[in-house]
């Protein structure tokens, strides 16, 4: 079965309108607030990586029908079902049924805040110079990713300029399958809104981040 992201709507009609909610309202509901909790301690075992768990959300079969944090409990729940760290009778049950499997560290709650407040820097020494450069234009690779990437399907293929560098970062097509970081160079690339939607977006241009590895020279 071939890998499909169910969080890569970029462009896509027909998923109604964008609808902005107030500024500083985090949660909906009780519930919402421990399911990030749960999310940022069982993150911080390093059982999984940040893309493993992006991963893990996006292909959910029913992506579609679910909440924000509904989404980040399903993921979780597959995630440590995956690694043996939860049982569907412990789910049927709500309690632990089973000796918990060792986990290569832990977040104590006294060091939460600083944890959140680090968060997970990305920025890695480069081993190789930038192969582009302000100015340049690229194109965008067109082969789907069998797996999880952070290239948006609607820039495949697209022809744009580089406007940044911001130096070699954890390349998120590899870690995401656990095949190590592969620090890569990363970009932001802007695409003229004609040149992704047609002459109906001529006032519009798109900024993307985007990894070496995901573009060619144009």
């Amino acid at each position: 079965m071939s890998y499909r992201s169910h969080a890569d709507l970029g462009g896509q009609p027909g998923h109604g309108r964008v609808v902005p909610e107030p500024e500083g309202e985090l949660f909906h509901a009780a519930w919402e607030a421990r399911a990030m909790a749960l999310t940022v301690a069982m993150g911080a075992t390093g059982a999984w990586n940040l893309d493993m768990s992006r991963s893990a959300r996006e292909t959910l079969p029913d992506y579609a029908g679910l909440s924000y944090y509904e989404i980040w409990i399903a993921a979780l729940e597959r995630l440590l079902k995956e690694r043996g760290m939860l049982a569907d009778d412990e789910l049927a049950r709500g309690r632990a049924l089973h000796p918990a499997p060792p986990v290569p560290r832990r977040l104590a709650g006294a060091d939460v805040a600083a944890a959140l407040a680090r968060g997970a820097p990305t920025l890695r020494a480069a081993s190789a110079a930038a192969r582009y450069a302000v100015g340049d234009r690229v194109r965008m690779t067109t082969v789907p990713a069998p797996h999880h990437t952070r290239l948006p399907g609607y820039a495949r293929g697209r022809c744009g300029t580089v406007q940044a560098l911001h130096g070699a970062h954890v390349f998120p097509d590899t870690h995401a399958q656990g095949l190590g970081e592969q620090p890569c160079w990363l970009y932001t690339v802007v695409f003229d809104g004609r040149e992704l939607w047609g002459d109906g977006a001529q006032r519009l241009s798109v900024a993307i981040d985007a990894w070496e590895p995901c573009m060619e020279r144009a």
